[in-house]
């Protein structure tokens, strides 16, 4: 390993390294992985002179500590929070020079769940199958971050962005999402399929890179019996047997044998990895594009 590395102080509730995911191995029972919040991941990438899918490191609710061997570039997206080296406040959203063996801690997340570190020259560590994302369901990719773990470091690419401020949504305070009806939708009553579409839900503390779990109406099949498992995609609305939706994310499993009530659009999950339970969710019915 070579001297530009990051040593991890504190490793926080859970850190993983997150790029652009494994799209395209689905047939080989393989998710997709990645970063559940691709823009912020991005933002973090451009600010600090990366290409857009150079790894990152993606934080939940209680931040890292870090500490570089070398001086690096560094920018902290995503969720809100306080960011500091060595104790002193370093903006947020912004390129910031971190010296060799300065402390670089990333706070709480005021708003919002998940925060993006990007490092200039990203995390190198090993990629599995072209990503070097942790994949918490199938264990491919790098575990977990552990305090005192060491993390490789690439070669610094183009100079960090000059911005005064990068505009970026703020976690939401509803969380709307744009549903396409189907596959399975003619597995549900008529009034569960109305209920779907027109009751508010919840995010659920049991919510994860896996799936955003929503409390509410329980949704009422018509149908007995279980599906044969059938392939999952990013954003599918799977319905398991207590009837309250769950909504896929990067880490979601290839097959399920669940009935699928909807799929919702890939825009609109950014916002998803975003909403801390408790935030009320709304489906809305769109057509096929």
């Amino acid at each position: 390993m070579t001297g530009r590395a990051l040593a991890v102080v504190r490793a926080g509730a859970l850190t993983t390294v997150q790029d652009r995911g494994r799209p395209g191995h689905a047939h080989l029972g393989v998710p997709r992985s990645g970063a559940l919040d691709p823009p912020a991941a991005a933002l973090v990438n451009r600010l600090v002179g990366n290409p857009p899918g150079a790894a990152v490191l993606e934080t939940t609710l209680d931040g890292c500590a870090l500490r570089p061997r070398t001086p690096v570039t560094v920018a902290v997206g995503g969720a809100p929070c306080p960011v500091a080296v060595d104790g002193r406040p370093v903006p947020w959203g912004a390129p910031v020079r971190v010296p060799a063996g300065a402390l670089l801690e990333v706070g709480a997340a005021r708003g919002g769940v998940r925060s993006y570190v990007g490092v200039s020259g990203g995390v190198a560590v090993q990629p599995v199958l072209g990503s070097r994302s942790t994949d918490l369901l199938s264990g491919l990719g790098p575990p977990p971050l552990a305090d005192g773990a060491l993390l490789p470091l690439g070669p610094p690419g183009t100079p960090a962005a000059h911005v005064d401020v990068a505009p970026r949504p703020g976690p939401p305070a509803e969380l709307v999402l744009r549903v396409t009806p189907g596959p399975r939708a003619d597995w549900f009553t008529p009034e569960a399929v109305r209920t779907f579409s027109s009751r508010p839900y919840r995010v659920s503390p049991a919510s994860n890179r896996v799936g955003l779990r929503c409390d509410g109406p329980r949704l009422v099949r018509c149908r007995s019996g279980e599906l044969a498992s059938e392939g999952m995609v990013l954003g599918a609305v799977q319905v398991p047997p207590d009837g309250r939706p769950v909504v896929f994310l990067a880490d979601h499993p290839t097959t399920g044998g669940y009935p699928v009530i909807g799929v919702v659009r890939a825009a609109d999950l950014p916002a998803a990895a975003q909403a801390v339970p408790g935030t009320p969710v709304r489906f809305v019915p769109v057509q096929r594009r």
